[in-house]
C-alpha cells in the first residue's frame, strides 16, 4: 500500500467511531470473527483496546492484522484502524 493511499484512509477514518472494543480477554477467536465480519462489511473500521486489555495496541493491531489479512492503517494511542479490501465484492 502506498503512503498516499494510507493517508487517504487515515483522513477517511478520522471520522468513524470505534465499533469493536478489545478488554481484559484481549484478542481471542469471537474478537478474531467479529473483526473479521466487520471489515468485510465496512473494509474499514477502528477499534478502540480498552486499559484493561493486556496488550498494547500496536500489538493487538499487528495479531489482528495478520489474522485477518488486514491492514494497519494507524495506531494512535489506544485506537486501532484497519482495512481491508472486501473479498466478496
Amino acid at each position: 500500500m502506498t503512503s498516499k493511499a494510507r493517508a487517504e484512509l487515515r483522513a477517511e477514518a478520522n471520522k468513524l467511531q470505534a465499533i469493536i472494543q478489545v478488554g481484559k480477554s484481549g484478542v481471542e477467536d469471537n474478537l478474531i470473527k467479529q473483526v473479521d465480519d466487520a471489515l468485510e462489511a465496512r473494509e474499514l473500521i477502528k477499534i478502540k483496546a480498552l486499559d484493561t486489555c493486556p496488550e498494547d495496541a500496536k500489538t493487538v493491531a499487528a495479531g489482528l492484522a495478520e489474522v485477518t489479512g488486514a491492514d494497519v492503517i494507524q495506531v494512535v494511542g489506544r485506537t486501532i484502524v484497519l482495512w481491508r479490501k472486501k473479498r466478496n465484492g
